[in-house]
């Protein structure tokens, strides 16, 4: 083979070499995958929620989203009446997020949070059981009837004074509780004939009955959110709210049956 041939025989054998060890590469280099985003995630620790009653279920889903785009963060909610919590929290219960029902128990928190956001709203109806045995048709009838309400305290009740006080009715309750589940709780077992809770309580319930009352819409509770600054879990925490407020969170709360807010 003189010199001229065995030179371009070389050239083209190392120009397929290089195209074999491209196309190999290419094939040992597949896209990212959404598994692969949250194996790549920073985070890890335990995260401590302390949220209002009535967002229980709907931060134990975006508590799931969290951690499966989290996996080596574990998510903890502890669920209560938004004024309980507060005094928990003041007395230095470790927790590393807050959610409130309304903005006056956020603020009772003063530097505690760190620039609370609103994330959601609510509304109350009247909850009556399966049947409506007392006969509940307004917030009129709440004064002739076995009622539970919220305690004033807690968001629930200040809301619940607010709608009944617009209405011109007076109700002396039964019982006050600490937080909406409690209510919707002794309504459900017929232990009262109607008690006020929020829209989202009842979604799914076939326990009970709702009735919307009148200028419902004009009391309306909205949800701050903050990261705690004495958060155990500081970048978790700042993690978690940024979640909430996504597309994503703001998903799954609409599912639930909040609004905007």
């Amino acid at each position: 083979m003189n010199r001229t041939l065995r030179r371009t025989v070389t050239i083209a054998l190392t120009a397929a070499a290089l195209a074999l060890t491209g196309c190999a590469a290419g094939a040992e280099s597949p896209a990212p995958t959404a598994t692969d985003d949250a194996a790549e995630s920073s985070l890890s620790g335990e995260l401590t929620v302390y949220a209002a009653a009535s967002l229980s279920t709907a931060f134990d889903e975006i508590g799931a989203a969290f951690t499966e785009a989290n996996p080596d963060v574990e998510v903890s909610g502890v669920y209560d009446g938004s004024s309980t919590l507060v005094t928990q929290l003041l007395e230095g219960a470790p927790a590393d997020v807050f959610a409130s029902a309304d903005e006056a128990n956020m603020d009772k928190l003063e530097d505690a949070a760190v620039d609370p956001t609103l994330f959601a709203s609510n509304t109350l109806v009247i909850a009556v059981p399966t049947g409506n045995p007392g006969g509940v048709k307004t917030l009129d009838d709440l004064a002739d009837v076995t009622t539970v309400l919220c305690a004033p305290e807690v968001p629930c009740g200040a809301a619940s004074a607010t709608l009944l006080s617009n209405a011109g009715v007076t109700v002396e309750a039964a019982s006050l509780e600490q937080n909406v589940t409690a209510v919707l709780t002794k309504v459900a077992a017929s232990e009262a004939d109607a008690g006020l809770v929020y829209a989202t309580d009842v979604i799914g319930r076939d326990d009970v009955e709702v009735i919307v009352p009148d200028g419902a819409d004009e009391v309306v509770n909205h949800y701050p959110i903050a990261a705690l600054s004495e958060a155990p879990n500081s970048a978790a925490a700042a993690a978690f709210v940024t979640f909430v407020l996504s597309d994503e969170g703001q998903s799954i709360l609409a599912d639930f049956g909040f609004g905007a807010p």
